[in-house]
């Protein structure tokens, strides 16, 4: 079962062996807080494995038969280290209280008897406590599964100019000569038709370049996730400029691209990892533009709006994708490129880092052939918008 949002875990737990104490309790606090109450450790433990997710507060009581409150709060303090933990003491009791909040096994202490005005906002403050940890937790979780997302994909796309650069590396190998005597300080190396070994050397220095591009952009990934004071914005004319100058395009693949801008936007933050989407989808088109190679085949960059969203399109006039693969490329790993090894994780990568920016990914194909990636970007309220550049 999915767990309830940080702002949905209210509930208050009263651990006290005086059945009086519970029943006034609940009728003075439940106007604000969703009461539970359980007269000792056992059944508040019971009554935790049961609704650990819904409970914001615990509230006992230090004298107890059995397993006094500070036991309990330490146990619950190992098990739902979400939960805000206060304790009620006399005054015969508070050393022990103040000694068990100086080593953090408490949040805080409330006197006996309660006095209703300071123990309605210290149920309120634990209670903020509680979501904040949650609301830090869940984020936590999220960039964690970004990394570990961003990580897989890398190593996916990194293969691909590893591989070629290696099989570059081979056929110089292939191609080496030995020196001519007295000339040792010459290397020679063969070749077919001039200027191929040149021609090896620039493919195989542009894709080490686009492959240390790729990890220069998970290592701020990594190190954005982390800090508060991320990559600075850029705006989305500045993104696809990136792309063009750093994607590793061989011989006259560059003329192919061209730029269609209506209207510019500011991107706010995950920069490197939309640099991951765009050279995804650029690699796409140009592959499904060599596969099927129309007269003049062309990839076109679009920035403009759609009903008052941002938009970039990335579309090409390849062969389009089938029908049957088209409603499914968004939701599972389905590759255009099967047979010649494709996995589908690169667009399920960029609909997850869209649905991380509260944005979406739309993929659409012409009978005639085809077709054009959307990048969907939420319309943010006073969000500074750039118009085209003439």
């Amino acid at each position: 079962m999915a767990r309830p949002a940080p702002q949905d875990v209210k509930s208050v737990l009263l651990v006290d062996d005086e059945a009086q104490a519970l029943k006034w309790f609940a009728r003075s606090y439940s106007d604000e807080f969703t009461v539970l109450t359980a007269d000792g450790a056992e059944q508040a433990l019971a009554i935790l494995d049961q609704r650990a997710d819904d409970i914001a507060v615990l509230l006992t009581d230090y004298r107890m038969p059995v397993r006094n409150g500070l036991d309990l709060l330490l146990e619950v303090r190992r098990r739902h280290e979400h939960i805000s933990r206060l304790l009620m003491s006399a005054y015969a009791d508070k050393d022990v209280a103040v000694a068990a909040v100086n080593h953090g096994h408490v949040d805080a202490i409330l006197e006996k008897p309660l006095d209703e005005s300071l123990t309605r906002q210290a149920l309120r403050d634990a209670r903020d406590a509680c979501q904040r940890r949650l609301r830090d937790q869940q984020l936590l979780s999220q960039r964690d599964e970004t990394l570990r997302e961003t990580l897989g994909f890398l190593a996916h796309e990194l293969r691909s100019p590893l591989a070629t650069v290696s099989g570059y590396l081979s056929a110089l190998r292939n191609r080496h000569q030995d020196p001519v005597e007295g000339q040792t300080d010459v290397a020679g190396l063969s070749q077919q038709r001039p200027g191929e070994v040149l021609a090896m050397l620039e493919a195989a220095l542009r894709r080490t370049e686009y492959a240390q591009s790729l990890v220069t952009s998970f290592v701020r990934t990594a190190r954005d996730a982390y800090h508060a004071d991320g990559t600075a914005s850029q705006t989305a004319s500045d993104l696809i400029r990136s792309v063009q100058e750093g994607y590793p395009f061989d011989g006259g693949e560059a003329q192919w691209v061209e730029t269609v801008k209506s209207h510019d936007f500011t991107l706010t933050g995950q920069r490197d990892l939309l640099y991951l989407v765009l050279c995804t989808l650029v690699k796409n088109s140009l592959l499904a533009l060599h596969a099927q190679p129309p007269a003049e085949p062309r990839i076109r960059l679009v920035i403009e709006q759609e009903d008052g969203a941002d938009v970039i399109r990335v579309a090409d006039n390849g062969p389009g994708i089938a029908p049957d693969v088209l409603g499914r490329l968004t939701r599972e790993p389905v590759s255009t490129r099967a047979a010649s090894g494709g996995s589908g994780m690169g667009l399920m990568f960029c609909q997850r880092v869209m649905t991380s920016l509260n944005g979406r990914v739309e993929v659409a194909s012409a009978p005639q052939g085809g077709a054009t990636v959307s990048l969907y970007f939420k319309h943010r309220d006073g969000e500074h918008k750039h118009e085209a550049m003439p």
